[in-house]
Protein backbone atom coordinates (compact mmCIF):
# COMPACT_ATOMS: atom_id res chain seq x y z
CA UNK A 1 0.00 0.00 0.00
CA UNK A 2 2.98 2.27 0.85
CA UNK A 3 4.58 1.58 -2.44
CA UNK A 4 1.25 2.37 -3.86
CA UNK A 5 1.10 5.57 -2.10
CA UNK A 6 4.57 6.66 -3.21
CA UNK A 7 3.70 5.69 -6.88
CA UNK A 8 0.59 7.66 -7.20
CA UNK A 9 2.46 10.56 -5.44
CA UNK A 10 5.07 10.30 -7.73
CA UNK A 11 3.13 10.11 -11.10
CA UNK A 12 1.18 13.29 -10.29
CA UNK A 13 4.24 15.14 -9.35
CA UNK A 14 5.51 15.10 -12.86
CA UNK A 15 2.13 15.06 -14.60
CA UNK A 16 1.71 18.88 -16.28
CA UNK A 17 -1.66 20.53 -16.55
CA UNK A 18 -1.87 21.96 -20.09
CA UNK A 19 -5.04 22.94 -22.15
CA UNK A 20 -7.40 20.44 -23.50
CA UNK A 21 -9.35 21.36 -26.62
CA UNK A 22 -13.22 20.06 -25.84
CA UNK A 23 -14.93 18.88 -29.75
CA UNK A 24 -16.43 21.38 -31.97
CA UNK A 25 -20.50 21.78 -32.04
CA UNK A 26 -21.72 23.63 -35.02
CA UNK A 27 -25.16 24.30 -33.11
CA UNK A 28 -23.61 24.89 -29.70
CA UNK A 29 -20.27 26.99 -30.22
CA UNK A 30 -20.13 30.50 -31.29
CA UNK A 31 -16.46 31.28 -32.80
CA UNK A 32 -17.32 34.11 -35.01
CA UNK A 33 -13.92 36.02 -34.29
CA UNK A 34 -11.84 33.57 -32.66
CA UNK A 35 -8.37 32.65 -33.95
CA UNK A 36 -7.92 28.92 -36.06
CA UNK A 37 -4.90 27.08 -37.05
CA UNK A 38 -3.79 23.79 -38.36
CA UNK A 39 -4.59 21.07 -35.67
CA UNK A 40 -0.65 19.58 -36.11
CA UNK A 41 -0.60 15.68 -35.89
CA UNK A 42 3.12 15.22 -34.12
CA UNK A 43 3.81 14.77 -30.15
CA UNK A 44 2.67 17.53 -28.44
CA UNK A 45 5.53 18.48 -26.19
CA UNK A 46 5.70 21.17 -23.22
CA UNK A 47 8.92 22.98 -22.27
CA UNK A 48 9.33 24.49 -18.55
CA UNK A 49 12.49 26.79 -19.41
CA UNK A 50 14.80 23.76 -19.18
CA UNK A 51 13.25 20.32 -21.02
CA UNK A 52 10.53 19.38 -23.30
CA UNK A 53 8.12 16.89 -21.92
CA UNK A 54 5.06 14.66 -23.12
CA UNK A 55 1.37 15.47 -22.46
CA UNK A 56 1.61 12.21 -19.73
CA UNK A 57 4.97 14.36 -18.37
CA UNK A 58 7.40 12.19 -19.33
CA UNK A 59 10.84 13.73 -20.34
CA UNK A 60 11.75 14.09 -24.12
CA UNK A 61 14.92 12.45 -24.66
CA UNK A 62 15.52 15.73 -27.14
CA UNK A 63 19.45 16.19 -28.05
CA UNK A 64 21.08 19.03 -26.64
CA UNK A 65 21.84 21.31 -29.61
CA UNK A 66 18.01 21.04 -30.59
CA UNK A 67 17.19 23.12 -27.33
CA UNK A 68 20.31 24.56 -26.47
CA UNK A 69 18.72 28.40 -27.20
CA UNK A 70 15.20 27.70 -26.09
CA UNK A 71 13.86 30.62 -23.82
CA UNK A 72 13.93 30.58 -19.95
CA UNK A 73 10.12 30.47 -19.78
CA UNK A 74 7.56 27.71 -20.52
CA UNK A 75 5.74 27.08 -24.00
CA UNK A 76 3.25 24.21 -25.15
CA UNK A 77 3.27 23.08 -28.56
CA UNK A 78 3.52 20.33 -31.17
CA UNK A 79 6.93 18.16 -32.22
CA UNK A 80 6.19 17.95 -36.04
CA UNK A 81 8.34 17.79 -39.57
CA UNK A 82 5.22 17.53 -42.02
CA UNK A 83 1.70 16.39 -42.86
CA UNK A 84 0.84 12.62 -43.01
CA UNK A 85 3.75 11.69 -41.16
CA UNK A 86 3.48 10.69 -37.42
CA UNK A 87 4.52 7.18 -36.97
CA UNK A 88 8.10 8.36 -38.42
CA UNK A 89 7.99 11.52 -35.82
CA UNK A 90 6.73 9.21 -32.92
CA UNK A 91 9.59 7.00 -33.48
CA UNK A 92 12.37 9.96 -33.99
CA UNK A 93 10.91 12.09 -30.53
CA UNK A 94 10.48 9.12 -28.40
CA UNK A 95 13.53 7.08 -29.12
CA UNK A 96 15.44 7.29 -25.77
CA UNK A 97 18.82 7.60 -27.59
CA UNK A 98 18.30 10.57 -29.66
CA UNK A 99 19.26 10.60 -33.61
CA UNK A 100 20.39 12.80 -36.59
CA UNK A 101 17.11 12.54 -37.77
CA UNK A 102 15.63 15.49 -34.80
CA UNK A 103 17.13 18.04 -37.54
CA UNK A 104 14.09 17.28 -39.40
CA UNK A 105 12.05 18.44 -36.54
CA UNK A 106 10.62 21.85 -35.74
CA UNK A 107 9.15 22.81 -32.04
CA UNK A 108 5.78 24.50 -33.48
CA UNK A 109 4.23 27.02 -30.66
CA UNK A 110 0.67 27.22 -29.99
CA UNK A 111 0.40 28.88 -26.61
CA UNK A 112 2.68 30.16 -23.85
CA UNK A 113 1.67 29.07 -20.52
CA UNK A 114 1.40 31.25 -17.31
CA UNK A 115 1.81 34.56 -19.22
CA UNK A 116 -0.49 37.32 -18.09
CA UNK A 117 -2.73 38.88 -21.21
CA UNK A 118 -4.75 37.37 -23.76
CA UNK A 119 -4.03 34.67 -26.04
CA UNK A 120 -2.36 37.59 -28.98
CA UNK A 121 -0.59 38.79 -25.99
CA UNK A 122 0.79 35.90 -24.94
CA UNK A 123 1.95 34.47 -28.21
CA UNK A 124 3.45 37.76 -28.45
CA UNK A 125 6.18 36.93 -25.62
CA UNK A 126 7.75 34.28 -27.94
CA UNK A 127 7.42 36.22 -31.36
CA UNK A 128 9.81 39.06 -29.88
CA UNK A 129 11.84 36.24 -28.42
CA UNK A 130 12.48 34.58 -31.86
CA UNK A 131 13.10 38.45 -33.38
CA UNK A 132 16.05 38.82 -30.51
CA UNK A 133 17.23 35.43 -30.84
CA UNK A 134 16.60 33.61 -34.36
CA UNK A 135 15.86 29.86 -33.96
CA UNK A 136 15.23 27.70 -37.04
CA UNK A 137 13.76 24.59 -34.66
CA UNK A 138 11.23 27.10 -33.19
CA UNK A 139 8.38 28.05 -35.02
CA UNK A 140 4.81 29.63 -34.21
CA UNK A 141 1.72 28.35 -35.51
CA UNK A 142 0.12 30.95 -37.97
CA UNK A 143 -3.41 32.03 -36.26
CA UNK A 144 -6.41 33.10 -38.44
CA UNK A 145 -9.00 34.99 -37.29
CA UNK A 146 -12.22 33.47 -38.10
CA UNK A 147 -15.10 35.38 -39.79
CA UNK A 148 -17.62 32.85 -39.17
CA UNK A 149 -18.77 29.26 -39.62
CA UNK A 150 -18.68 29.38 -43.20
CA UNK A 151 -14.92 30.78 -42.80
CA UNK A 152 -14.13 27.37 -40.40
CA UNK A 153 -15.98 24.84 -42.99
CA UNK A 154 -14.01 26.22 -46.29
CA UNK A 155 -10.78 26.28 -44.25
CA UNK A 156 -11.20 22.41 -42.85
CA UNK A 157 -11.60 21.44 -46.26
CA UNK A 158 -8.61 23.24 -47.56
CA UNK A 159 -6.78 21.31 -45.16
CA UNK A 160 -8.68 18.38 -45.65
CA UNK A 161 -7.44 18.13 -48.92
CA UNK A 162 -3.78 18.61 -47.60
CA UNK A 163 -3.80 15.59 -45.76
CA UNK A 164 -4.05 17.58 -42.38
CA UNK A 165 -5.72 16.36 -39.53
CA UNK A 166 -8.16 19.36 -38.61
CA UNK A 167 -8.55 22.28 -37.02
CA UNK A 168 -7.65 24.19 -33.74
CA UNK A 169 -9.84 27.13 -32.58
CA UNK A 170 -9.41 29.37 -29.90
CA UNK A 171 -10.93 31.94 -27.86
CA UNK A 172 -8.39 35.01 -28.45
CA UNK A 173 -9.47 37.37 -25.47
CA UNK A 174 -9.51 35.36 -22.50
CA UNK A 175 -6.08 34.57 -19.58
CA UNK A 176 -4.27 31.51 -19.53
CA UNK A 177 -6.38 28.33 -18.56
CA UNK A 178 -4.94 24.58 -17.70
CA UNK A 179 -7.76 21.57 -18.47
CA UNK A 180 -10.37 20.96 -20.91
CA UNK A 181 -12.61 24.19 -21.88
CA UNK A 182 -15.09 25.33 -24.53
CA UNK A 183 -12.89 27.78 -24.96
CA UNK A 184 -10.64 26.10 -27.19
CA UNK A 185 -12.05 23.36 -29.41
CA UNK A 186 -10.92 20.85 -32.73
CA UNK A 187 -12.57 20.38 -35.41
CA UNK A 188 -11.84 17.51 -37.59
CA UNK A 189 -13.94 15.64 -40.06
CA UNK A 190 -13.76 12.50 -37.94
CA UNK A 191 -13.42 11.62 -34.34
CA UNK A 192 -10.66 9.70 -33.23
CA UNK A 193 -9.57 7.76 -30.23
CA UNK A 194 -7.22 5.46 -28.59
CA UNK A 195 -8.14 1.63 -27.10
CA UNK A 196 -6.12 -1.33 -26.34
CA UNK A 197 -5.46 -4.49 -28.14
CA UNK A 198 -7.18 -7.46 -26.46
CA UNK A 199 -7.35 -10.06 -29.27
CA UNK A 200 -7.18 -10.82 -33.09
CA UNK A 201 -9.30 -12.03 -35.24
CA UNK A 202 -8.41 -14.75 -37.43
CA UNK A 203 -10.15 -16.24 -40.76
CA UNK A 204 -8.89 -18.98 -42.48
CA UNK A 205 -5.67 -18.50 -41.03
CA UNK A 206 -5.70 -14.62 -42.02
CA UNK A 207 -6.21 -11.61 -40.14
CA UNK A 208 -9.14 -10.29 -40.08
CA UNK A 209 -9.45 -7.69 -37.42
CA UNK A 210 -8.29 -6.46 -33.81
CA UNK A 211 -10.41 -7.18 -30.66
CA UNK A 212 -10.12 -3.86 -28.96
CA UNK A 213 -10.80 -2.41 -25.45
CA UNK A 214 -12.24 1.13 -25.64
CA UNK A 215 -11.37 3.35 -22.04
CA UNK A 216 -14.68 3.01 -21.30
CA UNK A 217 -14.52 -0.95 -21.14
CA UNK A 218 -16.81 -1.52 -23.82
CA UNK A 219 -14.74 -3.86 -26.66
CA UNK A 220 -15.55 -4.00 -30.73
CA UNK A 221 -13.50 -5.66 -33.95
CA UNK A 222 -11.68 -3.01 -35.83
CA UNK A 223 -11.00 -4.47 -38.95
CA UNK A 224 -10.77 -1.51 -41.54
CA UNK A 225 -7.91 0.62 -42.72
CA UNK A 226 -4.97 -2.08 -42.04
CA UNK A 227 -2.49 -2.13 -44.96
CA UNK A 228 -1.36 -5.69 -46.28
CA UNK A 229 1.73 -5.29 -44.82
CA UNK A 230 0.25 -4.48 -41.33
CA UNK A 231 -2.71 -7.40 -41.98
CA UNK A 232 1.01 -9.64 -42.46
CA UNK A 233 2.34 -8.18 -38.67
CA UNK A 234 -0.33 -6.56 -37.03
CA UNK A 235 -0.44 -4.72 -33.77
CA UNK A 236 0.10 -7.46 -30.62
CA UNK A 237 -2.15 -7.66 -27.61
CA UNK A 238 -1.55 -5.29 -25.22
CA UNK A 239 -0.62 -2.32 -28.25
CA UNK A 240 -2.55 0.81 -27.63
CA UNK A 241 -3.99 1.48 -30.99
CA UNK A 242 -5.83 5.00 -32.57
CA UNK A 243 -8.70 4.69 -34.71
CA UNK A 244 -10.88 7.00 -36.27
CA UNK A 245 -14.53 6.68 -36.01
CA UNK A 246 -17.93 8.26 -36.94
CA UNK A 247 -20.42 8.74 -33.63
CA UNK A 248 -21.66 5.35 -31.78
CA UNK A 249 -24.10 2.42 -32.06
CA UNK A 250 -26.86 2.30 -29.78
CA UNK A 251 -24.42 -0.20 -27.92
CA UNK A 252 -21.80 2.80 -27.78
CA UNK A 253 -19.52 0.91 -30.38
CA UNK A 254 -17.63 3.49 -32.52
CA UNK A 255 -19.14 3.47 -36.15
CA UNK A 256 -17.17 2.89 -39.25
CA UNK A 257 -13.87 2.50 -37.30
CA UNK A 258 -10.68 2.46 -38.97
CA UNK A 259 -7.63 1.54 -38.26
CA UNK A 260 -4.82 4.35 -37.67
CA UNK A 261 -1.66 3.69 -36.03
CA UNK A 262 -0.31 2.20 -32.89
CA UNK A 263 0.36 4.56 -30.23
CA UNK A 264 3.71 4.23 -27.73
CA UNK A 265 3.47 5.91 -25.05
CA UNK A 266 4.56 8.93 -24.59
Amino acid sequence: MRYLLILFIIINLYSIEVQKPKVYDKQKHEINGWLMSEKLDGIRAYWDGKDLYTKNGNKINAPKWFTKDFPNFELDGELWIKRNNFENIQNIVLDTNPSESWKQITYNIFEVPNVRGNFKERLEKIDIYLKNKPNKNIKIIPQIVCINKKHLDSYLEELINKKAEGIIIKNPNIEYFTGRSDEILKVKKFEDDEGEVIGHNYKDKKFKSLIVKQKNEIIFNLGGGFSDKERLNPPRIGDKVTYKYYGFTKYGKPKFASFLRVRKEE
